[in-house]
Formats: C-alpha cells, sequence, structure tokens
C-alpha cells in the first residue's frame, strides 16, 4: 500500500488546491529545522496525502513529484508572512471527497492508532497546532482511507507513470525559475556586462565557473572519466541559491559525467566530508545500477578543500533527499 501522510491546510488550502501542489518553508522563522516541513522531503511519488481543514478532511491526493525547491506561491498572498521565500514544493493531483470526513466522529477507532510523536491529532480530537505534514502510522492510514472511502490500490495513479514523469515536471519548474534569475542578472545595471554574462554562463556549468573549476577537479569523483567533453560542471550549492560571488566560485561545484550530475543535481547522491558516497533511501537500488553506482559497497572519492566541504554541507541539507524519518 502506498504511504499516507496528513497535511494541515487551514492557511492555505484554497490556493494550493487550485494550484496542484502543496508548499512549505525550509526553516522555522528563527532559522531552526522543524520535522513537518523537513517532511516533505520524504514524500514520494504514488504517495496518499489527506489534507485537513477546519477539523475536517476534505479532500486527498496523490503526489506527482518529489519535493523540490520553489519559491514562496504569489497567491498565498499574507498568508504565513513570516515564512521564508523559498521552500518545498510537491506538485500533487487532489480528489475533492463526496462528504468532508471529521475525525472527531470516531475518535474511539482513530485515538488508539495514533503515533507517540508527531501525532497530527491531540487525544481531544483537535488538530495540532504549527503541523504541517506528517507520515501517518501504516494501521492509521489503512483506517482513515477506508472510514473516507478510498480505496487505494484502485484508485493510487500507476507509479512507474508518475515516476516518469516526476523528474522533468520538477526541471521544468526549475529551469523557468532559474531563467527569470538569469534575466534579472542580466538586466542588472550595478553589475558590470562582463560579469553579468559570466554569471549566466555559469547556470549551465560554463565560462569562468567551469574554468575556475577545473582548476580544482581533474575528473569525474564517481566514474574517473578524465575527457572534458563527458563531464558536466556541476554545482554543489544550486545556482539560483547562490551568491553572484558563489556562482563563480570553482570550489562550489564537482566534474561529474551526465547521469551522475543528474543525480546530484536532484538530490538522490551527495558525498560526506570525509569523500564517502551517499545515496538517498528514496532512490531506486535497480535504476541506480543501471546508470552504473554501486550500491552495495561503500565507495569513497577522495578528500575534498575546506571550501568544497562547505558547500557539500549545504548540498546534504538543502538538495540531498535524506528522507528524515519522523519517529
Amino acid at each position: 500500500m502506498s504511504r499516507v501522510w496528513w497535511v494541515n491546510q487551514k492557511q492555505t488550502f484554497q490556493q494550493e488546491h487550485a494550484g496542484g501542489y502543496l508548499w512549505s518553508p525550509k526553516r522555522k522563522s528563527d532559522n531552526t529545522r522543524n520535522p513537518y516541513y523537513d517532511s516533505m522531503r520524504m514524500v514520494a511519488p504514488g504517495d496518499l496525502i489527506l489534507s485537513y481543514v477546519d477539523g475536517q478532511i476534505v479532500a486527498y491526493s496523490s503526489a506527482v513529484t518529489y519535493a523540490y525547491e520553489f519559491p514562496k506561491p504569489d497567491e498565498f498572498g499574507k498568508a504565513g508572512s513570516n515564512w521564508s521565500s523559498i521552500g518545498w514544493r510537491v506538485d500533487v493531483e487532489y480528489r475533492d471527497l463526496g462528504k468532508p470526513f471529521a475525525p472527531k466522529s470516531r475518535l474511539d477507532a482513530i485515538i488508539p492508532l495514533l503515533p507517540a510523536k508527531y501525532s497530527p491529532l491531540g487525544t481531544d480530537g483537535n488538530g495540532r497546532q504549527n503541523m504541517y505534514l506528517t507520515l501517518l502510522p501504516e494501521a492509521l492510514g489503512e483506517l482513515l482511507l477506508d472510514l473516507i472511502g478510498v480505496a487505494p490500490r484502485l484508485d493510487v495513479m500507476d507509479v512507474d507513470a508518475i515516476n516518469a514523469m516526476a523528474s522533468s515536471i520538477a526541471l521544468q519548474r526549475i529551469d523557468e525559475w532559474e531563467a527569470e534569475i538569469a534575466q534579472q542578472i542580466a538586466n542588472d545595471p550595478r553589475v558590470k556586462s562582463t560579469d553579468r554574462e559570466e554569471l549566466v554562463l555559469a547556470r549551465r556549468g560554463q565560462g569562468k565557473f567551469r574554468k575556475e573549476l577545473m582548476s580544482h577537479e581533474k575528473a569525474c569523483r564517481v566514474t574517473k572519466v578524465e575527457n572534458p567533453t563527458h563531464l558536466v560542471a556541476s554545482h554543489c550549492k544550486p545556482w539560483r541559491d547562490a551568491t553572484h560571488e558563489e556562482r563563480l566560485d570553482g570550489e562550489s561545484g564537482l566534474l561529474l559525467v551526465p547521469t551522475v550530475d543528474h543525480l546530484f543535481d536532484q538530490g538522490f547522491l551527495s558525498f560526506e566530508n570525509d569523500g564517502e558516497m551517499i545515496l538517498s533511501p528514496v532512490a531506486d537500488r535497480l535504476d541506480l545500477r543501471r546508470m552504473g553506482i554501486p550500491t552495495e559497497e561503500r565507495i569513497r572519492v577522495g578528500s575534498f578543500s575546506a571550501g568544497q566541504r562547505a558547500y557539500l554541507d549545504y548540498h546534504r541539507d538543502y538538495v540531498f533527499k535524506a528522507a528524515r524519518h519522523l519517529s
């Protein structure tokens, strides 16, 4: 059975429902972690999400993508005025319930199945404040799906089909967002014209950024391919998140073959500061092996400089799909 999530959408249900997505900040307003925001990075295509609004489950949705970085939606308006401008987005397909379901009406069955930690409801049946997204225990998920009249094995979209679409959808949205940033740089009179060109070229791993990177890196860290023709200048800290200085810093990237670059860019693969390659729990092991990535052995790719380690810290924190479990 697909995993079942619970999302509190009191402030933004109408906007998220109309747009076909979930969106959360990355962190709290004081920049500390929030497990309910981190859980966005655990959602996988095909998962089911129950939408809880004003005491009722009013809809459910199927995840179409993994979480990816995206600006706070303009349509939120004043909602979440203290939220960060960049957060996590998951594209979903909503289905409204013919009759909303109030969990309070079946507390006798629900309460024994509530988790001790990260529960969506209190024992009084009221929704937990400051909770956005949480993974439900399997038994509770099955019960709620039964109570709202959803048969997951018959209703869930084809997971293979979703996986085929997931990366392309996220990449297209991110590409459009980065194109807007590139246009802003190209039109910014405060930046010298030569610098503007280099900053825009760096987006695609070209120009000064690639040249500086190649002064630090000589081959793909994973495959050891050395021919520059087959190597991509990959960003540890995404170009869209970086300062102008970081966008041209050679230590902010790695040389990788295209398949490894894709996995690194999408957060399915990263590196510890000691050089150990780490694989995301949500990455399909068979697909990884088909792409030439060893999955049954520990791989070390060599040492990193202090500058590279700082950028890799960012990659593990904000790009790598670590799938931290809420337990």
